[in-house]
Parts: C-alpha cells; structure tokens; sequence
C-alpha cells in the first residue's frame, strides 16, 4: 500500500509498506461519559457492551483499503471517522480512515460485525512525529449522502480519544508500532441518528498547521442479502 506523505515544507514523499496487521480500537474515549455516551446508542440498536475499555479487535488486513468505491452484503453498515496510524520502515504515519461496520452483526458479535466490512483510509498521509504537539486540537469530520442529500454526521476533536503514545502502548506493550500494523484510535459520537448512507466523507483537520487536511470519500453499494 503506498501513501503520500505530507511534509511541512510543502513536499510530498511516497511510503510504501505491506499491511499485515489491522486493529480496530475500540471505546477508547478519554471522557467516561462520551465513553458511555457511545455505549448508550449502540445498546439503543441491541449492540451489548464491552467486557472493558478500551479493546482492540483484530480484523483481516486484506480489508484495509484506499478505493473510494465499496460493497457490503445488505444495507445496514456504516462508517466512522478515525485517525488512523500506520506504522512503516519510515516512521509511524497517521491517515484517517473508516471503520465501516455492520451494525445488524453488532447485536450479536461486535468482532464479527467488524470484520464483514472493508476498512477504507486515505491516501495521503501525515508523519505523527510532525502533529504530536497540537494532536488535541486536530478535528475529526464526517458527512454522510442519503437519497442524494448531504448529512453532517460526526464532529469533534481528537482531545475526545486517547493519546496515539498510549494507545500504542496498551496494544503492544512498547512505544513502538510494527511495520506494516495499520491501528485505528477510536471514534467520536455521531450527531442524531446512528445509521448508514449511501456515501461517506471524512477527513481529519490539522489546526496547527494552517487546517491543512487529510480526507477520503467512499461510495458504498448495498448487495442483495440472500438465502
């Protein structure tokens, strides 16, 4: 998978790297009420609650994917706005990138509900190392389309999730992320309604560097469930 890298002096620098490794984390909220918040209008759809704070769910990493164009079987998934690292022989990356998941599955198996659905994330890309300092302060976007209309669907800022240093560590137990491990942080509510669209947009603001973005849109097609 290759991504092209932003830098701060205007330059772009193409990373390549073999993902064998995604892993979703999940209720990762600083806040114990948006934490319980999100666990609230996820039971309101049947979806159980988690054993503990934060989990991280492994998924196959031929899901990760950079198209703008993905399938699902029905019509009762979703995405999510997340930044994303990514870490490679040139240093650790951060995209954003959707966790697309059934929410039908959800009722009965939040690990299988995430593995049913592609994990799409940008192309292009930020080196952590460069955003680390005003990390709080970036914010998290997403819209939906449904029935051809444009649906603002999440907002909020990265300050709302745990830090990448520490959620790095809980996962591997180091202050380093393995080549070719794609981890994505962590979610914040969405406004309204929890459900899917026929489209999703996100994108990731930088506000200490002039709101530069990093974003990637998605169509998603519905296929026919069947006995």
């Amino acid at each position: 998978m290759r991504f092209e890298v932003l830098e701060l002096n205007g330059g772009v620098t193409p990373v390549d790297v073999d993902i064998d490794e995604v892993v979703i984390g999940g209720w990762t909220g600083r806040n114990a009420a948006d934490v319980q918040h999100h666990i609230d209008e996820l039971a309101a759809i049947g979806v159980p609650g988690p054993s503990t704070t934060p989990l991280f769910y492994r998924v196959a990493a031929n899901l990760l994917t950079q198209s703008a164009f993905i399938q699902t079987v029905g019509d009762g998934g979703s995405g999510e706005v997340e930044a994303v690292l990514i870490g490679t022989a040139d240093g650790i990356l951060v995209v954003v990138g959707s966790d697309h998941t059934d929410r039908k599955a959800e009722a009965w198996s939040i690990a299988h509900s995430k593995q049913l659905c592609p994990k799409p994330v940008s192309r292009q890309a930020w080196r952590l190392e460069d955003v680390l300092a005003g990390w709080d302060d970036i914010r998290l976007e997403s819209a939906q389309e449904r029935d051809g209309a444009t649906i603002e669907y999440q907002s909020g800022q990265l300050s709302a999730c745990r830090r990448p240093e520490e959620m790095v560590r809980l996962y591997t137990g180091d202050d380093a992320l393995p080549i070719g491990t794609a981890l994505f942080l962590g979610t914040i509510p969405v406004m309204g309604e929890l459900k899917g669209g026929d489209a999703f947009a996100m994108r990731l603001v930088d506000a200490a560097h002039n709101d530069r973005v990093l974003g990637h849109a998605y169509r998603v097609e519905a296929l026919p469930v069947v006995a």
